[in-house]
C-alpha cells in the first residue's frame, strides 16, 4: 500500500474561526485593496477596512433580525462580491452558511433547506425568489427570505444600527475551530445531494498551510485573482477565504464576460476547470483558422509543447529555442494579453487537464497547477507546486494531509481538510471512513516515487465489459473532450461486448468550426450529427483517444446525439460534470441500438475503422 504524509507547517489554533482570518488581515493591512467589484468597464475597489466595516454592519442586521448563533442561513446567488460579504457577515453573527447553486430547481432548494434546517435564505433576484415561493409553504422553519438585488441588504444594515460592536465581537468569538462553519451539498452525481459538514478548522488550517505551500503564487506583491466559478462550489469558496487570509485582491466576473474582465482586471493567477482552458485554446485556434492562419497556429502550438517538454529534460536545443522565440512574438504574446497579460499561474481542478494543454500553457509562461479534492475535503487534497509541477499529475499532498492508495487502487485521505461528517447521516458517515480514520474518496490513483498523485479513474465508474475487461472511462473521455466540436463524450460498455461512446456537440464552438470547414454554420445539432465532416472529425478525436489504451479497451463505435447535455436536462451537475447514471438511463435506447445488428448507412451510429 502506497502512503505519503505531509506534515502541517502551521500549528493548529483550536480557538480560531474564519472571522479571525479577516481580523488578522485587518490588523496587518487595513488599507490594502482586497476586493474589486465590476462597474461597467471599471472596477470599484474595497480595502480590508471597508470590507470589514460592511461585514460588521450587516452582521448587526442579522442579529437584529433574530439570527441566533448556530443558525443555518442559505445563500443562492451567482459569484459576486455580495456572496462573500454575506458569508463573512453570517460568520460574524455566529451563524453557519448553506450554499445553494443559482441554477437549482425548486425541489432541489426544498431538499437542501429542509435537510439542513436552514431558517433563512438569501436569493439573488426575483427569479430565484419565485422558485423559493413555490416551496416556502412546506418549510415552516424558514422565517426569512431576503434578496440581494433590491433594498434588503441596506434594510438589514439600517435595522442593526443600534446593535453594539461588543455584541458582534461576542458572537463572532462563539465558534471554535471544530464547530460547524458550512454545510455544502454535493452536486448529486450519484443520487440525492449529501450535506458535507465543514468546520472552521477545515478552512482556517487549510488556508494557513496552503498559503505557505503556494507562496510563489498567492503571497506576492500585487497578487490578484478573478473569480468566475460558482462560490456555491467548495473550490471557489475555499479560495475566497484563502484570499481574505492572504490579503489577495479578488475580482468577480460572469463567465460570458470573462475575456473583457481579464483584460481590465489583469489577474496574476486564475482558478478554472479544464473546460475553460480548452475553450480558450480552441477559440484561439478557430479564430486563427478563420483568418487563414490555422496552420501557423497549430505549428506554434506544436512548438510550444515541444519547448515545454524540453524544459523537463533540462536542455532546450538552440533551433527549438529560436523557433519558439519567433512564435512567442507572433502568436503567444497575443494569447497572454487576452488573459490580461499578468497571469503566471493557474489552478485547475474538477477534471484532468490534458498533458498537451499543460505543456502548451506552460510554454506561454502560465504554469497550471492541477489539484485534486472533493467537497468532503474542503477542495484540495493535493496540488502541483509552483516551479515543481509534474504535468499529468495533481501534485503532492498539501501540508497537514495524508494520502494512501488502498489495495484496490482507491485514494484514501486524512488531514486538516477532511470534513467532520455527513449532515444527519451517521450511517453514511461511518461508511465513508476506514477504521484508522482515512476517508474513502471513491477515486482511483497512484503515487509516483516523489509522492505526486495521478488520478486513474473513479471507482463507481469503472466499466467491466462482457469479456471481463476493466475500463476507466476518463482515460478515453478526457482526450476526446479536448476536441473543439465535442461537448461531452460518455463512454459506455458495462457488461457489453465492446466499448462505445455517446457524443454531444459543443453548440458554442460548432458554428465556427463548420464555417472554417466549408459547411453551413447555421445547421442544427441534428443535422451536424449526420454531417460527414463532423463524423470524420469526431472519429479522428476518438482514434487519438484509442492510442492511450489497448485494443480491448478502445472505442469501437460512437453515436452523436442530436441534443445538448445541460443542468436543466438533468445530465450535468452545477460544475458541468456529467451525471453518468442519468445519461445511461435516458439514452438507454440509443445505447442498445449501438450493440444491435450492424447499423444501416443512414444511422448516426458510426463504427470505428481499425
Amino acid at each position: 500500500m502506497q502512503h505519503i504524509e505531509s506534515k502541517a507547517v502551521i500549528a493548529a489554533s483550536p480557538n480560531d474561526n474564519i472571522t479571525d482570518l479577516l481580523e488578522q488581515q485587518f490588523g496587518l493591512n487595513p488599507n490594502r485593496v482586497i476586493f474589486s467589484i465590476p462597474n461597467g468597464a471599471d472596477w470599484i475597489h474595497k480595502t480590508t477596512t471597508e470590507f470589514r466595516n460592511e461585514v460588521i454592519a450587516l452582521a448587526k442586521g442579522f442579529i437584529a433580525a433574530g439570527i441566533e448563533p448556530g443558525s443555518r442561513i442559505a445563500i443562492m446567488s451567482k459569484t459576486r462580491y455580495e456572496w462573500t460579504l454575506l458569508d463573512f457577515a453570517l460568520f460574524y453573527a455566529g451563524a453557519a452558511v448553506v450554499p445553494i447553486y443559482e441554477t437549482s430547481s425548486a425541489l432541489q432548494i426544498h431538499w437542501i433547506m429542509e435537510d439542513s434546517g436552514a431558517t433563512g435564505i438569501f436569493v439573488e433576484n426575483a427569479d430565484h425568489a419565485s422558485r423559493v415561493d413555490q416551496i416556502i409553504s412546506d418549510l415552516p422553519e424558514v422565517k426569512h427570505v431576503w434578496q440581494i438585488d433590491g433594498s434588503d441588504l441596506a434594510d438589514l444594515v439600517a435595522a442593526g444600527a443600534d446593535i453594539p460592536d461588543s455584541e458582534v465581537e461576542k458572537r463572532r468569538n462563539i465558534a471554535v475551530s471544530e464547530d460547524l462553519a458550512t454545510i455544502i451539498y454535493t452536486s448529486g452525481s450519484f443520487g440525492r445531494p449529501k450535506g458535507c459538514v465543514l468546520t472552521h478548522a477545515n478552512f482556517v488550517e487549510l488556508s494557513r498551510n496552503t498559503r505557505i505551500s503556494l507562496s510563489e503564487m498567492v503571497d506576492q506583491p500585487g497578487c490578484a485573482t478573478l473569480l468566475f466559478i460558482p462560490l456555491a462550489h467548495v473550490f471557489a469558496r475555499f479560495i475566497s477565504i484563502l484570499c481574505v487570509h492572504g490579503g489577495i485582491r479578488v475580482g468577480y466576473a460572469e463567465p460570458k464576460e470573462l475575456l473583457d474582465a481579464l483584460g481590465s482586471f489583469k489577474p496574476t493567477f486564475l482558478l478554472a476547470v479544464p473546460r475553460v482552458f480548452e475553450k480558450v485554446y480552441n477559440g484561439a485556434e478557430q479564430k486563427a483558422e478563420a483568418g487563414g492562419k490555422g496552420k501557423i497556429f497549430r505549428a506554434a502550438a506544436k512548438t510550444a509543447v515541444a519547448y515545454s517538454k524540453a524544459l523537463d529534460t533540462g536542455r532546450v536545443p538552440l533551433p527549438l529555442k529560436l523557433k519558439f522565440k519567433l512564435f512567442d512574438k507572433l502568436v503567444f504574446a497575443k494569447l497572454r494579453q487576452a488573459l490580461g497579460g499578468q497571469v503566471s499561474f493557474a489552478v485547475s481542478g474538477s477534471a484532468p487537464l490534458s498533458t498537451f494543454l499543460g505543456h502548451f500553457y506552460r510554454a506561454l509562461g502560465i504554469e497550471i497547477l492541477e489539484g485534486y479534492g472533493l467537497t468532503e475535503t474542503t477542495a484540495p487534497i493535493t496540488v502541483g507546486l509552483p516551479g515543481k509541477t509534474k504535468i499529468g499529475t495533481v501534485g503532492p499532498p498539501l501540508p497537514g494531509t495524508s494520502v494512501k492508495i488502498a489495495e484496490d487502487g482507491e485514494i484514501l485521505t486524512r488531514g486538516i481538510n477532511v470534513f467532520k461528517e455527513y449532515w444527519n447521516n451517521p450511517e453514511l458517515t461511518a461508511e465513508a471512513f476506514t477504521e484508522d480514520g482515512f476517508f474513502h474518496t471513491g477515486d482511483l490513483g497512484e503515487l509516483d516515487s516523489d509522492g505526486y498523485l495521478k488520478i486513474t479513474g473513479r471507482k463507481k465508474e469503472i466499466i467491466v465489459t462482457a469479456g471481463g475487461k476493466n475500463v476507466a472511462p476518463a482515460v478515453l473521455e478526457n482526450p476526446i473532450r479536448s476536441n473543439p466540436i465535442v461537448g461531452h463524450p460518455v463512454v459506455v460498455g458495462d457488461k457489453r461486448p465492446f466499448i462505445a461512446c455517446l457524443i454531444t456537440l459543443d453548440p458554442e464552438m460548432l458554428p465556427t468550426w463548420l464555417s472554417n470547414n466549408g459547411e453551413n454554420p447555421e445547421m442544427t445539432l441534428a443535422e451536424a450529427a449526420e454531417n460527414p465532416k463532423v463524423l470524420a472529425e469526431v472519429q479522428r478525436s476518438i482514434d487519438e483517444a484509442n492510442e492511450y489504451v489497448s485494443r480491448a479497451e478502445s472505442i469501437r463505435k460512437f453515436k452523436i446525439l442530436p441534443v445538448e447535455f445541460t443542468e436543466d436536462s438533468g445530465h450535468l451537475t452545477p460544475k458541468m460534470s456529467i451525471k453518468r447514471s442519468n445519461i445511461l438511463q435516458d439514452f438507454s435506447a440509443e445505447i442498445d441500438a449501438i450493440y444491435d445488428a450492424p447499423a444501416p448507412p443512414t444511422s448516426r451510429i458510426h463504427t470505428i475503422q481499425q
